[in-house]
């Protein structure tokens, strides 16, 4: 397609297809190309987010979290680390 702007090209190396296959399970309908787009202008938002607003995501964030109450039961983490085999 004809176009003034500049064209980039990119090599998909590993990363860069394991970020592709990612976007597609986020946006299956897009092609490879329009997925690579979208993850540029995604990463681009979050990068332009300032301090404050990256802090203020976090605490949302875990706001959200707090607001699904979950209760774990008692000796919850013991038994947790003795499934991992080093506390047994």
């Amino acid at each position: 397609m004809p176009t003034t702007r500049p064209r980039h090209q990119i090599t998909e190396t590993d990363e860069i297809a394991e970020a592709i296959d990612a976007g597609l399970r986020e946006w299956p309908d897009l092609s490879r190309s329009d997925v690579i787009r979208e993850l540029i202008v995604k990463g681009a938002d979050a990068l332009n987010l300032s301090a404050a607003e990256r802090v203020l995501a976090f605490e949302l964030a875990l706001k959200q979290l707090e607001d699904l109450d979950i209760q774990y039961p008692p000796n919850y983490l013991d038994e947790v680390r003795r499934g991992w085999g080093r506390y047994d």
